[in-house]
């Protein structure tokens, strides 16, 4: 079940892999970050497999879900809690079929509505829209507005994420204008101290639920 909260993605770059699986172990295990996604682009097979099933097991110890990036076969394999797909990616009712009713499928729609809206008719669990500001993991994505957040949660019975160089110092206006959860790559991947980063993204939730 996706609720609220501060998503953390994966980056086969951005750090070994041990030093990723404490830091998900931290950060679960604090409450700090409820979903994770394994995005892995480059890695053998076998290795994406091991370290999926190594933040499976994590995750759901500290009763987080593990998400995997557009790959089936591996979330399949590794017995992760569903998976996150590109517009260029598997067709949702395709993810559907192969993963079951109890899979989490979110999809990215960049800045459409409309992407969004047939999402959610196709059994999306949460959409994702973004980037809404300048972001290294994805330099090149197409800009989103924070007026589609508001357009969307008026339309929307499904949770809404909002994605690209969101920090603890701009994430607020997303959350005011809609966005259920934060999706974060670099901006706790990159910090010098993770747990304060999620400590401090988590405050900008506790001031939304006071509005």
């Amino acid at each position: 079940m996706i609720d609220t909260g501060l998503y953390l993605i994966t980056d086969e770059h951005a750090m070994p892999h041990p030093q990723l699986l404490a830091l998900v172990q931290d950060l679960t295990s604090h409450r700090l970050v409820s979903l994770v996604q394994y995005r892995a682009k480059t890695l053998p097979y076998d290795k994406q497999l091991a370290q999926t099933q190594a933040l499976v097991e994590i995750c759901h110890q500290n009763k987080a879900l593990l998400l995997v990036n557009d790959n089936l076969r591996l979330a399949l394999a590794s017995h992760a809690d569903g998976v996150h797909l590109g517009q260029q990616d598997t067709p949702i009712t395709q993810a559907r079929e192969a993963l079951g009713p109890s899979a989490i499928i979110g999809v990215t729609c960049h800045n459409s509505l409309t992407k969004a809206q047939q999402a959610e008719a196709h059994s999306a669990d949460y959409v994702a829209f973004g980037r809404f500001y300048p972001s290294n993991t994805k330099p090149t994505a197409p800009i989103a507005q924070v007026d589609t957040l508001r357009q969307a949660k008026h339309t929307l019975s499904i949770p809404i994420v909002a994605i690209g160089g969101i920090t603890p110092d701009n994430g607020a206006p997303l959350l005011a204008a809609g966005a259920d959860l934060l999706a974060v790559v670099g901006g706790i991947l990159s910090a010098v101290n993770p747990r304060l980063t999620a400590h401090a993204y988590h405050s900008l939730f506790r001031m939304k639920d006071k509005h």
